[in-house]
């Protein structure tokens, strides 16, 4: 059984959604996910949001992605179950008077107790800041402690390499990079679906000094699929163990209008879904983390129910792409 000894600030509320009865042949999401930590098990999947406006509030963005965690939780409510699983739900921790750093560190705890009880970890975000406690959950964890390979792929429009005086959803990853410095390692850190006129040649720069693979949006098109899968590929030779990011500002605006940067260009909806779920088919993955909701910028629920899908896809099972013709 599983106890999550770090207190969150938001206690879970029992998910609801559409029933069609509760056969194994009729399930929903909400039919399996539970929020009493001592009935979920080992191999269990576990939510935990985390409720954030501050670090896209100083990195001159559009707040709103606070509210994203429950449109996350309701989109994939009532998304249909192709075979029985469960699922805990571990609650929110909310940034509170402009103090991220401190909820880094509590979410970064509620991480590492849930991955070192065997739980597959999404985290619900909040503006990309949520990276950097994804980060520490999964750096504190034993899944690290044996010396095993860390991976960072980020499926995002931006490296997030922002040098700043404070954290920031800009900062996350040079944060991260940071800190594995002083643990004396260099981090292993790819990205998706970056976007060469929303980053500056500073931030190219940064990523050449660090170290950085990734591969343009304009590189991920479906008749290159080749060209993602052999990066992806790449990737997954690299490392050990996973920490997935997903930025959905990663997708084109018409599918996730709802971000504080919505991409001119991005990554078609089939691409990041068949990367995602590549990923999760490797069982390396150990912590996901899904950013940058924004509801009140949102229309008819598109980006919500795109980033629940993913979810969806990343703890479900893997579904391949067909190949051109």
């Amino acid at each position: 059984m599983s106890t999550v000894t770090t207190p969150v600030d938001r206690s879970p509320e029992p998910w609801t959604g559409r029933d069609d009865g509760r056969e194994p042949d009729t399930l929903r999401w909400h039919h399996v996910v539970g929020t009493d930590a001592d009935r979920a098990g080992p191999g269990d999947a576990a939510f935990v949001g985390f409720r954030s406006d501050e670090g896209v509030r100083r990195n001159q963005g559009r707040p709103g992605a606070a509210d994203g965690p429950q449109a996350l939780r309701a989109a994939l409510a009532s998304m249909a179950l192709p075979a029985p699983v469960r699922a805990l739900d571990a609650g929110d921790i909310e940034v509170r008077d402009a103090d991220l750093e401190g909820g880094h560190r509590r979410l970064g705890a509620v991480i590492t107790s849930l991955i070192d009880q065997g739980h597959r970890v999404v985290v619900l975000g909040g503006g990309h800041e949520v990276a950097y406690g994804s980060y520490l959950g999964l750096s504190g964890s034993r899944a690290l402690a044996d010396g095993s390979r860390l991976g960072v792929l980020n499926l995002d429009a931006h490296f997030d390499l922002r040098e700043d005086d404070r954290p920031s959803s800009g900062t996350p990853f040079l944060q991260m990079a940071h800190s594995e410095e002083l643990l004396g390692r260099q981090l292993n850190y790819w990205v998706l679906g970056v976007s060469q006129p929303s980053n500056t040649e500073r931030l190219f720069s940064t990523a050449d000094r660090l170290g950085v693979r990734h591969l343009a949006d304009t590189e991920c098109g479906p008749h290159k699929l080749d060209r993602v899968d052999a990066f992806i590929d790449a990737f997954l030779e690299s490392c050990d163990v996973v920490h997935l990011s997903i930025d959905l500002d990663v997708l084109p605006a018409g599918t996730a209008p709802g971000v504080s940067a919505p991409a001119a260009y991005g990554v078609q909806m089939e691409i990041v879904e068949h990367v995602c779920a590549r990923v999760a088919a490797s069982r390396k993955l150990a912590v996901c983390d899904v950013a940058e909701l924004n509801p009140g910028l949102d229309i008819d629920n598109r980006t919500a129910r795109a980033g629940a899908r993913l979810v969806h896809r990343i703890l479900t099972g893997r579904r391949t792409m067909p190949r051109p013709a």
